[in-house]
């Protein structure tokens, strides 16, 4: 039925109305149900569409958190105490937060840059801005000892300026003591105090294990000091790396020593050191009295009361709040204080950490990685010279074999070499060091280690104790080599000795040309033996006492640069999105929840010594290329680097990747 309203006198729209059709009961069309898979395909949409939301708003927060958590170079630096917060430990470069660890939670410890502490410092003294230097030890877990030194020095550039350098630590420990011994006042809480162990220690060694177990380690080395894989062959040390150990612990105890004698000689240290036990039983028990007594500090007090003091003397945020001083961090500090770039440039290429094949994150000396900043900086027509800054235990063969290639093709374009040895430049960090026109090392820096060394497990006695045994056919004496089921052979076992035995030899004879000595001279230092530099400097194996300073220096009279010269470093930088995830994840804040103190101290060391345990099982199961590598050295670094990610190459690390 169709109703209009054309005739009807009250309608407005008169005749010219639209016929309007009302609804008839029986019109209305069924409704269709929506199919179950058009309501799971609606369903994945939405939660598609309700996570990019979500994501898109973590992005944004994470970008505000990182623009607003960063040092801003532009922002304003007011008048007050340099704040250096040493919370973990202090590096030549740190290393990036891995980003799969950062989200699954797990820890890192967080590191320092060495050079950033000491520029701030350096600049800190000539600064009117700067009224004083805080220096928090609390949560300091230590570093290598030039860095320490080094750090040290600094610290004596800001008091030679009558600036104060207060130093704070709940409990300190050989190396936090090391840096504090320099301030000007020196606070420990009331129940912490200054307990000097030096150096020493013990290792794990796995012998007794792998034969309970069945495990053959299957070792080949040279060198009668290349004690790296004694802890698979002994149970105990052998005299010769324990008396290699004790020479260079002790040159370096004897270095600690004078260091801290000379910052504080009025402080009764030897008597202390040897029987601080007596000394705490004469003070009530009480070590933080007995370390006041010996003059190993100054006063004793809360933090609260430390800050206090500071605010006397660089003034308080905040008048009511006496314990919060004005404060400077050092992140801002060294933002704001950029290093000046005047004069020419002089590339520094740092080789940190175990040197691994292909490419590495910072922290790890990838051969790949390495070799491209050499060649990057050979490439620079602004580069006037290199200085190679070392701090490494070493590692592959062919990886350091890879960077010292990289440096002769650098010195064929006539641009001075010249290395600067840090805290640890044994084995492979002393292969790279080999083309250097001049080396560098400090008295603390260890060095040397010239041997090598491989290993490959079997396990056909393991499987034997449980009764699997192994049979079949071979075509020649390597057939099937090395077979970790069945047993690795006599002819397999010869022939990698061999490669040993060569690599060994290459190692000396380039220490013998690059050193212009004797092969027999340098086959007599070698044998996998460890110096400390000042026994480096008198055979031979360093030129000169210096740091990085004094390096830069050489290059640029080699160079014949007469003016200015700055340090151009040619090295990878943390990403942005790494650090945005240690922002958001906490993935560096590992000694922020640790307990301050002695057991706090001992509950870190206690999981460094697992990371050390883990890294030699590592080196059991998957070192597969020859290694030039001083394990014992680890121990004088400030933490265990992790283990390098990139693939190992030649001849033993293909029979590694084979048993894989």
């Amino acid at each position: 039925m169709t109703e209009t309203t054309a005739n009807n006198p009250n309608d407005p729209a008169g005749p010219w109305a639209i016929p309007v059709r009302r609804a008839l009961p029986g019109d209305e069309k069924p409704k269709r149900g929506t199919s179950f898979p058009r309501k799971v395909w609606n369903l994945l949409v939405a939660i598609k569409d309700g996570l990019a939301l979500i994501f898109l708003l973590l992005f944004f927060v994470a970008l505000f958190a990182l623009l607003t958590g960063r040092p801003n170079a532009g922002l304003p630096v007011a008048q007050g105490a340099l704040l250096i917060d040493l919370e973990g430990t202090v590096t030549e470069q740190p290393a990036e937060i891995d980003t799969v660890s950062a989200l699954s939670g797990s820890k890192q410890l967080k590191e320092i840059r060495v050079r950033d502490v000491i520029h701030a410092l350096e600049t800190a003294a000539e600064d009117d801005r700067v009224t004083s230097v805080v220096v928090d030890l609390d949560r300091f877990l230590g570093g290598g000892q030039v860095s320490l030194a080094e750090i040290g020095q600094a610290m004596d550039k800001v008091r030679a300026k009558k600036k104060p350098v207060l130093a704070f630590a709940t409990a300190y420990t050989t190396d936090s003591y090391q840096i504090a011994a320099h301030a000007s006042e020196v606070w420990a809480d009331s129940i912490g105090g200054v307990a000097i162990a030096g150096p020493g220690g013990s290792r794990l060694y796995y012998k007794g294990l792998i034969d309970r177990l069945g495990v053959t380690a299957n070792i080949y080395r040279v060198g009668t000091f290349k004690s790296a894989v004694e802890p698979f062959l002994r149970s105990d040390q052998s005299p010769e790396a324990k008396e290699a150990n004790l020479a260079y612990a002790g040159v370096l105890w004897d270095n600690w020593l004078t260091d801290v004698k000379t910052a504080r000689p009025q402080a009764r240290i030897d008597a202390y050191i040897a029987d601080t036990a007596s000394a705490v039983r004469a003070a009530g028990n009480d070590l933080s009295k007995a370390s006041l007594d010996a003059g190993l500090v100054d006063k004793l007090g809360s933090r609260m009361a430390f800050n206090s003091r500071v605010s006397e003397i660089s003034g308080a945020y905040d008048d009511s709040q006496p314990w919060n001083f004005n404060a400077i961090p050092l992140e801002n500090w060294v933002a704001a204080n950029p290093p000046h770039e005047n004069g020419s440039r002089i590339a520094v290429v740092p080789v940190v950490g175990e040197i691994v094949d292909g490419e590495a994150p910072t922290g790890i000396a990838g051969g790949e990685s390495i070799a491209q900043h050499i060649l990057d900086a050979a490439s620079d027509s602004s580069v006037k010279a290199i200085v190679l800054r070392v701090d490494s235990p070493g590692g592959s063969v062919l990886a350091s074999e890879q960077i010292r290639q990289a440096l002769l093709a650098a010195k064929a374009k006539k641009l001075p070499i010249v290395v600067s040895m840090a805290n640890v430049a044994a084995s492979g960090g002393y292969w790279v060091s080999t083309p250097a026109d001049r080396i560098f090392a400090e008295p603390e820096t260890i060095t040397g280690s010239i041997g090598v060394f491989g290993i490959l497990p079997s396990f056909d006695q393991a499987l034997a104790k449980v009764g699997v045994t192994s049979d079949g056919i071979s075509t020649t004496p390597l057939s099937g080599q090395p077979d970790i089921l069945g047993g690795v052979n006599d002819e397999f076992n010869a022939l990698a000795q061999a490669s040993v035995e060569d690599v060994y030899g290459r190692f000396t004879n380039l220490v013998a040309k690059s050193r212009k000595q004797p092969l027999a001279k340098i086959q007599e230092i070698a044998e996998g033996r460890v110096w400390a530099g000042g026994t480096a400097r008198q055979i031979g194996l360093i030129d000169q006492f210096g740091g990085l300073p004094e390096a830069m220096a050489d290059a640029a009279k080699r160079a014949g640069i007469k003016g200015d010269f700055h340090a151009k470093y040619f090295e990878d930088e943390p990403s942005e999105f790494s650090k945005m995830l240690a922002t958001l994840t906490g993935a560096e804040q590992e000694t922020a929840v640790a307990p301050r103190g002695w057991f706090g101290i001992a509950a870190m060391n206690r999981q460094l010594a697992e990371r050390r345990l883990a890294q030699d099982l590592m080196l059991l199961t998957q070192a597969g290329s020859v290694q030039a590598a001083c394990l014992d050295c680890r121990a004088y670094l400030p933490s265990v680097p992790r283990p390098g990610t990139a693939d190992a190459k030649g001849f033993l690390a293909t029979l590694a990747l084979l048993l894989r």
